[in-house]
C-alpha cells in the first residue's frame, strides 16, 4: 500500500467513526425515551460505542453479502428518530437491506420507513405495563441475568429487577463485586453502589432489593412493593411443578420461570421454536437448557429443509460449578474427578429435550457430553442423516438465510471467519453460531458444528422467554 492510499485509508476511517459517533445520540435517545431498541444484524447498537457500530456494520457486510456501511445506516436512523415510534425492536440491518433494493426513485425515505413501520406508528398507545422481576438465586446465570435485565431496562416499561434472593448470607459489598466484576464476561457496563441501610444495590439508577430466605414461601414481596412478579429461579433446586409452585405461596409473586430443564408436565420452552406451546393459565415454566437452546434452532432449520432421519449430538461442554475442582464425592458418575484437570464424559438431557421442544423428532436422537476445562464456550457437534442427499453449500445457505430472515434471527448466527475459537464466542447473545467452515457433507449425512455461550447466550434466551411470558414484548422488525 503507497502513503497515498494509505492516507485516504486513514482518512475514511476517520470519517466513518464520526459517523458512528453522530449516530450513537439518536441510537440513545431513542432508547432511553421511548423503549425502541436498533439492532444490526441482531447486534444491540445502544451498548456499543463507535468502534463497536462499525465492527457490527463490518460483521453485517460479512453475512448478508452485501456491501453497506454506517453512511448507509445513519440516514435511517436519523428519519427513525423523526417518527412517532412505540416500544420497538428493530433491526437496521434488515431496513438498509430493504432500502437498498427498493426503487428510491418512487418515494423518500422517511415514506419508505413509515410504510414498513406502519405498525409501530403509535407512540402513546404502550402495548403493555411494566413487570416485576426476581431473581431467586446469585450464581454465574444470576448475576449474568442481573446484567441483562440492568442494560436492557431502557425506559423502564418492559421487565424491571426489583428483588434478588439468597438462600443465606447476603453480604452486599461480595454480592456487589461479584456483580461489578467477572473473570469470564469482563466488567458490568455502568455504575453499582450498596446501601446497606436498606439491603438494596443501585445498578444504573436500578434499585434493586436483596432478601435472605431459606425457602420460597417465606418471601413476601409485596412488603418490598414487588407486586404480580416473575421469579427467575437459578438455582435448580426444584424442578418439577410441586416444587416450583411453591415460589407462587409467596406474597406478590405471579409466575416462575426455570432455568434449567422441567420435568414432568413442566413446559420446556426454546425461544423462538415452541416459545407458546402452553394453555393461557399456565404459570410456572421452564427456559430448558443451554445446550438445547443451541441445538434446537439449527435441528428445526434442517429438519424443516432437508427431513432428520437420525442425528447424534455430541457437545463439548465447559466446566460447571456442578463439578468438583480436585477429586472428590460427587453423585453422578465421572464427575467428581477434577475439572481443570480432565475431560470428563458425561451424560446429557438434551436428547430428551429436544423431542420436548420439536416432538416430530422424538425418537430420532441421541446424545453425549464431554466436559472440558474451559471456563466457559461450548460446541455441539450435530451428525445427521437426512431423507435425502446434499451438499455442504446447501446446508450452509440454509443455515445462512435462518440467521438473516425469518422466526429464528435471534437464535441463529453465522459466522465464516476460519480463524474463530471458543473465546471468541463469550458473549454472542445467539444461542447457537454456525461455524460454516466446518461443516460436512456426503451423501445424505451431514455434520454440523455450532458454539454457544453455554452462560450469556443462554441467559439472553431466558430474557427473551421472560417478555414473552410477561406479555411485554416489545414489537419487532427483524
Amino acid at each position: 500500500m503507497n502513503k497515498k492510499s494509505n492516507h485516504l485509508e486513514r482518512q475514511t476511517w476517520i470519517e466513518n467513526k464520526k459517523l458512528a459517533i453522530k449516530a450513537i445520540s439518536y441510537i440513545y435517545d431513542l432508547w432511553v425515551d421511548r423503549s425502541v431498541e436498533l439492532l444490526l444484524f441482531r447486534r444491540r447498537l445502544v451498548s456499543q460505542g463507535p468502534v463497536g457500530i462499525l465492527k457490527s456494520h463490518q460483521y453485517g457486510r460479512q453475512i448478508s453479502q452485501r456491501n453497506f456501511g454506517i453512511s448507509d445506516t445513519l440516514p435511517i436512523i436519523e428519519s427513525l428518530s423523526a417518527l412517532e415510534l412505540c416500544p420497538s425492536r428493530i433491526d437496521i440491518g434488515t431496513l438498509v437491506l430493504e432500502w437498498m433494493d427498493a426503487d428510491q426513485k418512487k418515494f423518500s425515505l422517511q415514506e419508505f420507513l413509515k410504510s414498513r413501520l406502519k405498525n409501530h406508528l403509535s407512540p402513546k398507545k404502550n402495548p403493555f405495563h411494566p413487570r416485576d422481576v426476581v431473581l431467586y438465586g446469585f450464581g454465574r446465570i444470576g448475576r449474568i441475568m442481573a446484567r441483562i435485565l440492568v442494560n436492557e431496562e431502557g425506559g423502564g416499561d418492559a421487565l424491571r429487577l426489583r428483588g434478588v434472593v439468597c438462600r443465606g448470607e447476603i453480604n452486599l459489598t461480595k454480592r456487589a463485586n461479584l456483580l461489578r466484576r467477572d473473570s469470564v464476561h469482563g466488567s458490568f457496563s455502568g455504575n453499582i453502589s450498596v446501601d446497606e441501610a436498606n439491603q438494596c444495590l443501585i445498578a444504573n439508577g436500578s434499585q434493586i432489593q436483596f432478601i435472605s430466605a431459606n425457602s420460597p414461601p417465606q418471601v413476601d414481596y409485596e412488603s418490598f412493593d414487588i407486586h404480580n412478579a416473575l421469579i427467575i429461579d437459578n438455582t435448580g433446586v426444584w424442578r418439577d411443578r410441586a416444587g416450583l409452585e411453591q415460589h407462587l405461596k409467596a406474597k406478590g409473586a405471579d409466575r416462575v420461570l426455570l432455568t434449567a430443564p422441567g420435568k414432568g408436565d413442566v413446559p420446556n420452552l426454546v425461544y423462538g421454536v415452541n416459545t407458546k406451546v402452553y394453555t393461557s393459565n399456565e404459570r410456572i415454566f421452564s427456559a430448558a437448557s443451554c445446550t438445547t437452546n443451541a441445538i434446537v434452532p439449527p435441528l428445526k432449520v434442517l429438519h424443516d429443509q432437508f427431513h432428520i432421519e437420525y442425528a447424534h449430538v455430541e457437545t463439548v461442554h465447559s466446566s460447571t460449578n456442578d463439578q468438583n475442582l480436585l477429586d472428590n464425592f460427587h453423585p453422578k458418575k465421572r464427575r467428581g474427578r477434577s475439572a481443570p484437570l480432565n475431560m470428563v464424559l458425561t451424560e446429557t438431557g438434551a436428547a430428551s429435550a429436544i423431542a420436548k421442544a420439536l416432538p416430530e423428532l422424538t425418537g430420532k436422537i441421541t446424545g453425549n457430553a464431554v466436559r472440558v476445562p474451559t471456563p466457559n464456550v461450548s460446541l455441539a457437534i450435530l451428525n445427521l442423516e437426512l431423507g435425502q442427499k446434499v451438499t455442504r453449500e446447501e446446508i450452509n445457505e440454509a443455515l445462512r438465510l435462518s440467521s438473516l430472515h425469518g422466526p429464528l434471527v435471534a437464535q441463529i448466527d453465522y459466522t465464516r471467519d476460519e480463524e474463530v475459537v471458543s473465546t471468541d464466542m463469550v458473549g454472542n447473545p445467539h444461542p447457537a453460531i454456525i461455524d460454516s467452515l466446518a461443516t460436512q457433507a456426503h451423501e445424505n449425512r451431514a455434520t454440523v458444528y455450532v458454539w454457544y455461550d453455554n452462560e450469556y447466550g443462554y441467559a439472553m434466551q431466558v430474557a427473551r422467554l421472560a417478555r414473552i411470558i410477561c406479555g411485554v414484548e416489545r414489537l419487532r422488525y427483524y
